[in-house]
This record gives structure tokens, sequence and C-alpha cells, in this order.
């Protein structure tokens, strides 16, 4: 399975500098590029340009690919939600100059600030306990500060998503209804028919309504897109939280489950300490906030036991992957089938 990905739009020299001469004027040089591999979605580039300012380039999939439900203009959500991060957090990307008019190379393409530091999924094992849990604490702090963002609805802000909803209920129901729709158009295989899923979840959609108020929730705070450097002092920080295109409005919540992946939040307090940090708010875990915790680690696993399907990925690596994550999916579904509808 590796990092291939047939979503990826792969950009030219040529078309490099065409992308260049829109953002940056005619007379703007290119002196080094490279294409990052890292991604699975969209195909991103660290570009040096003439007077040496480092960038990102990413390039969305072409828009007549037939993705995932949820995935639609997801470079514009991406866009949207650094403009919205970045007045309430420091370590967010700038947007540079983005463009969606698709008249140059057929798709949406940004050029952002380069983040320093490496992703904390390579550096992790070369951290300390106390460094570790210090970065963890730092990112829930980050976090907080993104959840003071209120949107306008719930959902996803995608143009014609029937996520987009008056009520946390019922974007989160339109969410897990168009993926699992999408795990019988791709032929999925998942521990349980997607009726009977989503007959589950919704027995316990009643917790759902606690959520008074769409926060701005990333989503994707998975450790490889989170960025970390030492500062002057030596200490590791916090540089750069990336890749926003899968944030949606919603319970500040949910921003557990990919913090905490493959993890139980109960063994890392870091997390919840560095959240009521912060000073925006603490995060209580009563026994309805575990069961929307639960409701929102299924969507993940779900999202991530089908996308495979729509990046070209084939073979026993993918397979073994995805048994991997269905195991984690029936564990989950099992632990909520156990709890009593309140």
């Amino acid at each position: 399975m590796g990092n291939y990905s047939s979503t990826r739009r792969h950009i030219t020299e040529a078309e490099l500098r065409s992308l260049v001469r829109r953002g940056f004027g005619d007379r703007t040089g290119i002196t080094d590029w490279q294409e990052l591999t890292g991604g699975t979605y969209n195909a991103v580039y660290a570009i040096t340009l003439g007077e040496g300012t480092e960038l990102v380039l990413k390039v969305a999939p072409p828009p007549e690919l037939k993705l995932l439900s949820h995935e639609v203009d997801l470079m514009r959500t991406e866009v949207d939600f650094y403009r919205r991060a970045a007045r309430v957090v420091p370590v967010v990307p700038e947007v540079v100059h983005a463009d969606f008019h698709r008249d140059l190379i057929g798709t949406d393409f940004v050029f952002l600030s380069r983040v320093a530091g490496r992703d904390l999924n390579g550096i992790r094992d070369e951290l300390t306990p106390a460094q570790l849990s210090t970065v963890r604490g730092e990112i829930a702090a980050y976090a907080a500060g993104l959840h003071t963002v209120t949107g306008p609805s719930y959902g996803y802000p995608l143009r014609g998503s029937r996520s987009w909803q008056p009520t946390w209920r019922g974007a989160f129901g339109a969410m897990v209804d168009d993926i699992l729709a999408d795990a019988l158009r791709l032929g999925s295989a998942l521990p349980a028919p997607p009726d009977r899923i989503g007959e589950l979840l919704r027995r316990h959609a009643d917790v759902l309504d606690e959520v008074r108020r769409p926060a701005l929730v990333h989503f994707d705070l998975w450790d490889g897109n989170v960025f970390v450097a030492a500062d002057p002092a030596g200490t590791v920080r916090v540089t750069g939280l990336i890749d926003g295109e899968r944030a949606f409005f919603g319970d500040p919540l949910a921003e557990l489950v990919s913090m905490t992946l493959f993890r139980e939040l109960d063994d890392e307090p870091e997390i919840l300490a560095g959240y009521a940090s912060a000073g925006h708010g603490r995060i209580e875990l009563t026994p309805t906030a575990r069961r929307r915790l639960t409701l929102y680690t299924i969507y993940l696993y779900l999202i991530m036991c089908i996308e495979g399907a729509t990046r070209g990925w084939d073979g026993p690596e993918r397979d073994e992957y995805e048994q991997r994550l269905a195991g984690r999916l029936d564990a989950q579904l099992s632990r909520l089938d156990k709890v009593g509808s309140a």
C-alpha cells in the first residue's frame, strides 16, 4: 500500500511554473521543488521561490473523481479552516495564495507557508515520555482554542452537503448515513452490515442533543498532522497543525478521537489537563460523553475502513490493514451495543 494514492494529481514543472506565475507574478523564479510523499489524498510539494521563500503547494484531486461522499471540495474547506483557525491559534499554516478557478490544471490548488520542524509521527520515538506528555498537552490546548470558533450551522461546510444541518444530531446522522452508503457502493468489508451499524448508532443518537454549539473541529489531529520542533531553550514545542480539510462544525469532544488514534484517552491525562489549561473550558467525561466518543470513534474507523477503495490501494497489505481496522471497529460497535440507551 505504501504512500501511493490514485487521488494525487501530479504536476509537471511547466504546470508548476504556471501556478507560481498565477500566485506571485511573472518575475518570480523557482530555485527548488520536490514532491512530498506523506499524504494519501492531495499531491503536496515543497517549493522554494527565487527570493528564498519556502512554501508548500497542495494540489487537489481532479474534481471528477468519485470519492467518499464527504470528500467534496476539501481544499476549500482546508483554506477556510486555516483562515478561521489563524484568528485563535498561532500554529496553522498561512494561506499565501489559494486558487479555485480550475482553469490552469483543472483542479484547486493552494500555496501555504511552510511549517517548521518534523511531524510528531516521525519524531515521537525520539522524545522522552515527559517531552511527549508536554507536547500532547499543548496539542490539546491548541484544540481548545480552535473550538472557540463557532460555525453558522453543523456538519461539513461543503457545497451541497446533506450534513449541513441546524442540529448536531441531524448533521452527524447524515454524516453516518453518507459513509454507510459509501460502504455499500464500494463493497467494503465491515464487521456488520451497514444497515445494522446505522441502526445501532441511531439508537444512541439522543446523546448528541447535549451539543448546543457548532464548534470548529479539525478531526484529523493524529500525530502525522502535528509538527514539532525544539525552541531556543531546547524545549520541544508544537509548531504546526496541518491538513485541515477534514474539518467540520460540531462537537468538540470529537477532536479527541484522532488525537488519541489507536490509544486510550484514559491513559493520557495530560490531554484533558492541557485542554483545560487553555482557559476555554473543561471536558468532562460523563457516561453520555463517553458514549459520544464511541460514536465518533466508530465514524472515524468507518472512514478508514472504506477510503482505501477510492485511493487505488490493492493487494495483501491493504487487506491486512483493513482487517485490523475492522477488528477495532467491531470492538467499538460491541462496546456501544452493551450500553443501554439513556
